[in-house]
């Protein structure tokens, strides 16, 4: 039955999250004399997810039978006709984040109470993370630019608390500190644009600027001849790819490693990455508008998509290889809102969360049973030593390549399709690109894969790279985490084992949907009526009603899957790793030494933190030094403080000069006195021919 959302129920959602965080942040940690244990910390904030989760998988069904709510809670200022106002808009792509949000950040909770038992920090990283969970939710339940800035710049916040969590390694701080820069460039763009909606449209409420796009369609920016609202659409889409970390702005994101894993496994499934490709989405009849804005995001997400997926072919950190999946997926995505297939890219973001959420918490499963060592040329033959991190994570990669009837399949495959179907600049590159990353997710895939769980057993070797003492600087990411000991890795003789329940049970999960919820969902979602109202097409971009023409149900899309040329793409990628890791593997190591350029090229990244370095942070040093210089050294020192003492100075040396003692002088100084005196104030006789 249709109707209003209770709003002091809704509120509950993101202050149950709250309120967990701070009791274990300020009554768990030092801060308060850690007054609660680690039992009551861990309860807390997995009792206030689950309470959003429950209350947000209500309000989903609530408005599957048609309730919605849009309202102001509370009005923080008023300046003149501008409020600023914290409410909420719920419909049918807030309520499915709502869900996706709390449903992987309550398994990453559950998680994390058995990977990180024995870190001092125990109490202070689910404080941390519920937080992250409460900022999430403020962000994608927001009914105004304002609050939906405040989340924006909390989940950047506290993702840099999260990154930097292991706050005594240079390495953690050197990645929290780069996520916070490189986000604000993005996030500098971010704000222009809400101030160009702002000045032009004169609200930050969603639906008044909606209502006033036709005006705003037909202004120019002053001094140019660029449309205001594709420059204004373009500088949102600058925000979105610092936070949903797109080519260039995406270098954070790797680094983000640094932090626990689980951590890793919320930024990049639920939280903060998939803030950007929500965004984009709500703001659908703005970016509708602007043709150039969409080939902008288009193109982006291309370049994001392909050459991102290539990074993950050369990994050797297994967390790393599912961190540039997660860079080439968001490209997937981006690709998807360029096409004007939003309700596409909604989707791969919602069955995206679970099968990445999965891959992570499998490969930490893998890093806990190999006694914390993340390098893959360590392990192999996993399977029988780790049954259920093993066929979880077989689940989560075949998701992942979009394997027919696994929930990555109906996700991806469409927005090949969507890609395929559009007509706008740079569309030949993004169905080239998108086309081309498809074996290459298959090959960097299932290359981890083969490499962790079949083969040759490569723990507990005396000879194992985890003893190189530069080798574990760079990949001991969570040394100093998990006890004290001083080795990482298997010494010889120890075998792997199974993670405990709380481990597990996460993983199993998660698997659930990863395998079917592609399947459930995709007819209402991208060819039902659940975005109807919600997300904006305009009637000249043609890709949703192409792919609604195309559609026979799940099971016919499934079957016709099985031969279409993304599904041989995607074998192709699984037989090659196959053939290149488990036949032959020499043939790699071959191919390395005959394509070392290319091998270097791969391994620095395509030189971009080399050239942001050089650029970017030296240039600012140099420019700073020279501000320095001028401004500070010459001007303020120089000429302000210093300068003002010099004249002090010589002015005394002048006066004193006039203090002699002697009293003629006195008497002299009085005189002039009195005659400037007489000539200054008293009237000079008028002769008579003066007229």
């Amino acid at each position: 039955m249709a109707g209003q959302l209770n709003p002091q129920l809704l509120l509950a959602v993101p202050l149950a999250p709250l309120v967990g965080s701070a009791i274990a942040g300020l009554l768990g940690t030092k801060f308060l004399g850690n007054v609660v244990g680690r039992k009551v910390s861990h309860s807390v904030t997995i009792l206030g997810v689950f309470v959003a989760l429950l209350i947000s998988i209500q309000t989903l069904l609530q408005v599957l039978d048609g309730a919605s709510y849009n309202g102001t809670l509370y009005t923080w200022m008023t300046v003149g006709s501008l409020k600023m106002e914290v409410g909420f808009m719920i419909d049918s792509l807030t309520a499915m984040m709502m869900c996706v949000v709390t449903f992987v950040s309550l398994m990453v909770h559950i998680y994390t109470i058995g990977y990180m038992q024995e870190d001092e920090g125990y109490n202070r990283f689910f404080s941390y993370i519920a937080l992250f969970t409460f900022s999430m939710l403020m962000l994608v339940m927001s009914n105004n630019f304002l609050q939906l800035f405040f989340g924006w710049e909390a989940v950047g916040l506290v993702s840099y608390l999260l990154i930097g969590f292991y706050y005594t390694r240079p390495t953690a701080i050197a990645a929290n500190m780069k996520a916070f820069l490189v986000n604000r460039v993005g996030d500098f763009g971010f704000i222009l644009g809400i101030g160009l909606l702002l000045a032009y449209a004169g609200s930050m409420n969603y639906l008044d600027v909606f209502a006033k796009k036709d005006e705003l369609a037909t202004l120019m920016l002053p001094g140019t001849d660029w449309m205001l609202l594709t420059v204004a659409c373009i500088c949102l889409f600058i925000g979105a790819m610092g936070k949903s970390a797109q080519f260039p702005l995406h270098v954070w994101l790797p680094d983000s490693m640094e932090g626990p894993t689980p951590i890793s496994a919320l930024i990049h499934a639920a939280t903060m990455v998939t803030a950007g490709i929500f965004m984009v989405a709500r703001m659908s009849p703005l970016f509708e508008l602007s043709d150039t804005a969409l080939s902008f995001i288009l193109v982006i997400g291309s370049i994001t998509a392909l050459f991102m997926g290539f990074l993950g072919i050369i990994q050797t950190d297994i967390k790393r290889v599912v961190a540039y999946s997660t860079l080439s997926q968001l490209g997937y995505m981006t690709v998807a809102l360029g096409c004007s297939a939003y309700s596409v890219a909604v989707f791969h973001l919602m069955t995206h969360a679970f099968f990445k959420a999965l891959l992570f918490l499998g490969a930490g499963s893998v890093i806990v049973g190999m006694h914390h060592d993340q390098d893959i040329r360590n392990m192999g033959g996993l399977r029988k030593y780790m049954p259920i991190t093993w066929i979880t994570s077989l689940v989560g990669s075949l998701a992942l390549i979009g394997t027919p009837f696994f929930s990555g399949f109906y996700s991806k495959d469409s927005i090949i399709e969507a890609v395929k179907a559009t007509h706008l600049a740079g569309s030949g590159f993004a169905y080239f690109a998108v086309m081309a990353g498809v074996f290459v997710t298959a090959f960097y895939s299932f290359r981890m894969y083969f490499i962790v769980f079949h083969g040759e057993e490569r723990f507990g070797k005396a000879h194992a790279a985890h003893h190189d003492t530069a080798h574990a600087a760079h990949h001991g990411a969570e040394e100093e985490a998990h006890g004290h000991d001083e080795h990482h890795g298997l010494a010889p003789g120890q075998k792997p084992h199974e993670s405990p329940w709380v481990i597990t049970l996460p993983l199993i999960l998660l698997a659930i949907p990863s395998a079917v919820i592609g399947f459930l969902t995709i007819e209402p979602m991208l060819f039902g009526d659940f975005f109807k109202g919600v997300i904006a097409v305009n009637e000249a971009h043609m890709a949703m009603e192409e792919l609604r023409t195309e559609f026979h149900g799940p099971l016919q899309m499934a079957l016709h899957g099985l031969l279409s040329p993304v599904f041989l793409l995607a074998a192709a990628g699984v037989a090659s790793a196959y053939y290149f890791y488990m036949v032959n593997p020499k043939v790699p190591a071959a191919m390395k030494a005959r394509c070392g350029p290319i091998y270097r090229l791969l391994d620095n990244k395509y030189y971009l933190d080399a050239f942001n370095e050089i650029v970017f942070a030296k240039g600012a040093r140099l420019i700073g030094s020279g501000f320095s210089l001028l401004g500070d050294r010459m001007l303020i020192d120089g000429l302000f403080v210093n300068g003002s003492a010099k004249l002090v100075g010589w002015f005394s040396t002048v006066v004193r000069k006039l203090q002699s003692g002697y009293i003629y002088h006195y008497a002299f100084v009085m005189i002039l006195g009195v005659l400037g005196f007489l000539v200054v104030f008293l009237p000079f006789p008028r002769f008579p021919f003066s007229q």
